[in-house]
């Protein structure tokens, strides 16, 4: 179903389902000898979701590399992985230098309060709907994971006052701050909504602060990027999976 302004989702629904497939693409990667990331959380947060294909993917019976052979996502597993790992060093570098406090933005699936080495002090602000929110923590806490910062959870709509709720959650805008949007700019917002988000931030980050994010388009805008899109698309439909790429922006 194509995207709608004020519509909504799950983590397996729509724009949703994203979170769930790079949550898969990272446990895949973590089955493999000297990978660049290590999540053990993602494959059981995979499952507890239900999509088939990307359960299969997390438990290394599909192979995305196989291009139209596996999935139809040719170097899946590898993009996300790289990806994870940019955005751990990221934060790595952050602590290092004396930040803080930690914002992830629209945090899905993402489990970095739970997996990583966080420094003594660290704050973590995870930001997403509420359900989305409910769900990952009730899961991890199943699993008996302990976030290792201080963990406080945001459940908000981005299109809603999410900075006013973020400081009533204890964030403290005159503190440095190391922010995260990790796939968030990747054309799942309106060009409109993307400045306002950034916008938002800005007069939140006080001297020192960082931001990171990946920026493009998820479906692409050249006709050879369409039709790639399709093709996973269609793969996907093949394997069980009703998900189009192209409306998910």
């Amino acid at each position: 179903m194509a995207r709608t302004e004020g519509d909504t989702w799950d983590l397996a629904h729509s724009v949703g389902a994203s979170a769930t497939m790079v949550a898969a693409a990272r446990a895949a990667a973590s089955r493999r000898a000297g990978s660049v990331v290590d999540d053990p959380f993602a494959e059981p947060l995979v499952r507890a979701v239900g999509i088939d294909l990307f359960t299969r993917i997390a438990a290394g019976e599909l192979d995305p590399v196989e291009g139209d052979g596996g999935v139809g996502f040719p170097r899946m597993i590898d993009t996300f992985a790289a990806r994870a790992r940019f955005y751990d060093d990221y934060f790595a570098a952050a602590g290092k230098a004396g930040v803080r406090q930690v914002v992830i933005v629209a945090s899905g699936l993402d489990a970095r309060p739970y997996r990583l080495p966080w420094p003594a002090g660290k704050t973590v602000y995870e930001i997403d709907q509420p359900e989305v929110i409910a769900f990952k923590t009730a899961t991890l806490s199943e699993l008996g994971a302990a976030p290792t910062a201080e963990l406080r959870t945001v459940g908000i709509d981005l299109r809603e006052d999410w900075p006013a709720a973020l400081q009533e959650a204890g964030f403290d805008p005159t503190k440095p701050t190391a922010w995260l949007a990790e796939g968030v700019l990747i054309g799942f917002l309106p060009p409109s909504a993307e400045v306002r988000l950034l916008d938002a931030i800005t007069p939140l980050s006080s001297e020192g602060s960082q931001f990171a994010a990946d920026y493009g388009q998820v479906a692409g805008q050249s006709e050879d990027e369409r039709q790639q899109a399709q093709r996973v698309t269609d793969r996907w439909r093949e394997l069980g999976l009703d998900l189009d790429i192209s409306e998910l922006t």
